[in-house]
């Protein structure tokens, strides 16, 4: 179903979002000709920690629009589902070996497995599975995958203290709605110098959503974002490896742990995001309060919540769009084809620069091996970011012939590809918006699609289509944890 088009500029209330000035010193009458202007005094940040806290604190689930509420349904069924894809992969098995031994009380199951974990322990190894595959949904204005850090921490929550599905719902929106508007504030300068955008705001969605099941008080989710604020956690250096997916999961248990505490009295600074010293001055050179602040509860950030067609890094996601189309209309092969030239936006290669991955994590951060692999293959799945398909030697050879070159003029959702056959020929595409976009969203049929071909191994089909219909349904669910429970393995 299409997202709505929301007003990103619609207004909360003047009077709690005007900048603060620093007073009204006046000019002398008769200063001297040459006398230097005084430095116009710097605005006072509003209270944007108290003014965020005090919206969800007081956000109802009466009051979330129908589209937004389906979009919430929509972003839990893909995080379910990607999670339960990630389940067997080798990473989550390290991590379920690396932390049994120091588990608590067996108080949260684990999607796809039969392993029980604490509550902490349990936010963390779901969040990490479900970024695995690099296959969950993306907040596109700010990069940041939403679901994870945040669905994580209260589905864990849910299954040791129960919450209705009402309310889960309620605190998964108000969890994205969090991440997502503080993340709006400080990117792109903050991703830029190279901080793991998702773990580092994901952390504020995981203590609001969690607090907001908790019924804190405003003052007590003032100290639960205070304490998210510090546990910045995700570098960029991380893309490739095991650690890229440990970012969420960190986001997740921390800010589950920083509501917690916070539930308890244990108290943080008032103005942990807004300070001088504060989160969002400390690491990020841009601060825009309006992002966080403007149209609380009349625009809403989940509602342009996106999820991924592609196994991979959403930048490279319009050049697979374009080589599966020229491949299915040209009955292209990769024997034909002389050579693939493209125009890309510089984060393409900036973030998916490897020439030669040596696995399928580093596969998702190739431009190469992703148009190679979706030209030879047609698609661009998990499977399509195995190690298997790394190793292959014809798309290996084919990644070689593939020129991809940096076009200032290229927008980051555009991409102009052209395949030349060893025949002469040449076939053109240009993308404006990739499948998957806010302007081309999958459908509800295409999500369910995309679940069933990640569980597919793990639980049988049967299960499969009762875990779906729980996340449909989350919103009228006595018992949110009930989705848990259901998608583990018998």
């Amino acid at each position: 179903m299409p997202v709505p088009t929301i007003d990103r500029r619609a207004l909360l209330g003047s009077a709690s979002l005007a900048l603060v000035g620093t007073g009204g010193a006046v000019a002398p009458a008769q200063a001297a000709p040459d006398a230097k202007a005084a430095p116009e005094p710097k605005a006072v940040p509003p209270e944007v920690t108290r003014i965020l806290a005090r919206y969800v604190v007081g956000a109802r689930y009466a009051d979330l629009p129908e589209t937004v509420r389906h979009e919430g349904a929509r972003t839990f069924l893909n995080w379910v589902g990607v999670a339960i894809g990630g389940s067997h992969h080798e990473t989550l098995d390290v991590a379920v070996s690396a932390l049994k031994p120091f588990s608590g009380p067996p108080q949260a199951g684990l999607f796809g497995r039969t392993e029980r974990f604490d509550i902490m322990n349990a936010a963390f190894l779901n969040g990490v599975s479900s970024h695995i595959f690099d296959y969950d949904d993306t907040h596109l204005k700010t990069v940041i995958h939403p679901a994870g850090p945040v669905a994580s921490a209260i589905l864990a929550y849910a299954e040791m203290n129960p919450v209705s599905g009402a309310d889960f719902l309620n605190a998964l929106v108000l969890g994205v709605e969090t991440e997502c508007r503080i993340g709006n504030a400080v990117y792109p300068n903050h991703y830029d110098v190279g901080w793991h955008i998702t773990g580092t705001a994901g952390v504020f969605g995981a203590a609001a959503a969690t607090g907001k099941l908790m019924g804190l008080t405003e003052q007590q989710m003032v100290w639960a974002l205070g304490l998210a604020a510090s546990q910045p956690v995700g570098l960029r250096e991380s893309f490739g490896s095991m650690n890229k997916s440990f970012n969420p999961g960190r986001a997740a248990s921390n800010g589950l742990f920083a509501a917690i505490l916070a539930s308890k009295n244990y108290t943080s600074s008032d103005g942990m995001i807004e300070a001088k010293r504060g989160w969002a001055n400390t690491i990020a050179t841009k601060q825009d309060w309006r992002e966080i602040t403007e149209g609380l509860g009349t625009r809403y950030e989940a509602a342009l919540n996106t999820y991924k067609p592609f196994a991979c890094g959403i930048v490279m996601h319009p050049a697979i769009d374009a080589a599966v189309q020229l491949r299915g209309e040209n009955h292209l092969t990769a024997d034909a084809i002389e050579r693939v030239d493209m125009k890309v936006h510089p984060l393409v290669l900036e973030l998916t620069g490897k020439t030669a991955p040596r696995s399928g994590l580093e596969g998702k951060f190739s431009i190469y091996h992703a148009v190679a692999v979706a030209l030879v293959e047609g698609a661009g799945g998990e499977k399509q970011f195995s190690d298997r398909a790394v190793a292959d030697p014809v798309i290996a050879a084919l990644r070689a012939r593939v020129k991809p070159v940096v076009d200032p003029a290229i927008r980051p959702e555009q991409v102009e590809m052209t395949v030349i056959l060893k025949d002469g020929r040449a076939f053109d595409r240009r993308i404006e918006h990739a499948i998957g976009s806010v302007e081309r969203p999958m459908s509800d049929a295409a999500l369910e699609t995309k679940f069933r071909d990640l569980a597919e191994g793990i639980l049988p089909e049967a299960q499969v289509r009762r875990v779906m219909d729980l996340c449909w349904r989350i919103g009228e669910l006595p018992n949110a944890g009930d989705v848990a429970r259901a998608g583990v393995q018998a």
